[in-house]
């Protein structure tokens, strides 16, 4: 009998193909066998993991109070893992009371400074890992290393940093961030960036101020936007400075701003942003001159009823309506004005607070109107019709005196 080896010679080019055929039957089960092999290992792994989470989390008091030696864990990284995760993630929905207490398990622990040394001396994975894990305890005592990490060659390590700081939410990690900004400019995208810097300057916006008179260009974009979202009255005249700036975005941040500023004070710029002639600047003016509640706001917002601009116009009726002056003299004002898309605008705003009906109970009782007057802005109210002749506030008035006389 031949050997196999002759019996494939004599195949030809045919045994090539055999010979495929049988590496890929080997293969295929080589790596079937892999996979119920990895299955299996997984399956043991998390049986396992599930019940030594049901055993930690039967005795949790005990665990963080100490009663249970935190050697009898901490020596072994499997249970290790387990308890920072249960921990952090705690830490994420407890609250005042809970989260001190949590925070204290994590610094007697020790689970803080591990995870302060691996931000400063691992790279790649580890480093970001253990800077995403910094920053879910929101410690104070983690600030530098997470600000030692904006500075990693690596994007995503970056990113992992600066939200780092962002949850921890404090002037210090603000600080922070700013300088590394100063530094390097805007190395992340904007929206993250954002977003760590309103967290961490809400209780200081001061800190912004000198930061933003001297950066430029997309920089001063982000923290513009940052200066309008956590304004305080305490920032008061420093907010002045950059009404008139050449950027669109930070005009626009101290219209915001503004609202938060005694009305005496803001009115005046108000008054003037809302003449801006960029449209989102006139719309933030206008939104802040309805927040500010100031008679005085009244004649600027029914300007802003004849804005070219649509959402400043639904923003400024709004607002009047917002102002609880007297419904009837706004209308008729609107009316006076002949501009239908700003009474469309008003009568859409008047519609949506649902308070058409009290307008036009207001109008009917009104003894200052003619009878043909009071007809006419009935009239404009249901169809939302300028009638055909201008009427004026002075025809209003002299009609009302007339009926009265």
């Amino acid at each position: 009998m031949g050997s196999a080896f002759e019996a494939f010679r004599r195949l030809g080019p045919a045994a090539f193909v055999l010979e495929a055929i049988l590496a890929a039957i080997v293969v295929d089960a080589l790596l079937l066998a892999f996979i119920m092999v990895r299955r299996s290992y997984r399956k043991r792994y998390f049986a396992k993991r599930d019940a030594r989470v049901f055993e930690f989390r039967q005795k949790w008091d005990a665990l963080i109070s100490g009663e249970i030696p935190y050697e009898s864990w901490r020596k072994k990284p499997f249970d290790l893992r387990i308890v920072e995760t249960i921990a952090l993630d705690a830490f994420e929905a407890a609250g005042p009371e809970e989260s001190s207490r949590l925070l204290k398990f994590l610094r007697t622990s020790g689970l803080i400074e591990k995870r302060i040394f691996e931000a400063r001396h691992h790279r790649g994975w580890r480093r970001k890992r253990a800077l995403v894990a910094l920053g879910r305890t929101r410690a104070p005592e983690g600030i530098a290393a997470l600000a030692e990490g904006l500075r990693d060659r690596d994007a995503e390590t970056r990113l992992a940093a600066l939200r780092g700081l962002g949850r921890v939410a404090c002037p210090e990690a603000g600080r922070e961030i700013l300088i590394w900004v100063g530094e390097v400019g805007l190395a992340v995208p904007a929206l993250p960036l954002q977003s760590a810097l309103i967290q961490s300057c809400a209780e200081r916006p001061q800190l912004l101020l000198p930061y933003l008179q001297h950066a430029e260009g997309p920089v001063r974009e982000v923290l513009a936007r940052v200066l309008g979202e956590v304004a305080t009255p305490s920032l008061g005249m420093d907010l002045l400075q950059f009404a008139e700036d050449d950027l669109d975005e930070l005009r626009a941040a101290v219209a915001r701003a503004l609202s938060h500023v005694q009305p005496g004070l803001a009115l005046d710029v108000l008054a003037e942003l809302a003449t801006d002639p960029v449209w989102f600047v006139r719309l933030r003016a206008i939104v802040s001159l309805g927040k500010i509640f100031h008679q005085g706001a009244a004649p600027l917002l029914l300007r802003g009823l004849t804005d070219s601009n649509r959402l400043v116009r639904l923003r400024a009726a709004e607002a009047l309506l917002d102002l609880r002056a007297e419904m009837v003299a706004i209308f008729e004002q609107a009316v006076a004005s002949r501009d239908r898309y700003g009474l469309h605008a008003y009568l859409t705003a008047l519609e949506n607070a649902g308070l058409r009906p009290q307008l036009e109970a207001e109008l009917a009782a009104d003894s200052r109107f003619s009878n043909q007057a009071r007809n006419s802005l009935l009239e404009v109210l249901r169809t939302g019709t300028l009638p055909a002749e201008q009427p004026t506030p002075a025809d209003f008035a002299s009609a009302g005196t007339a009926s009265r006389s």
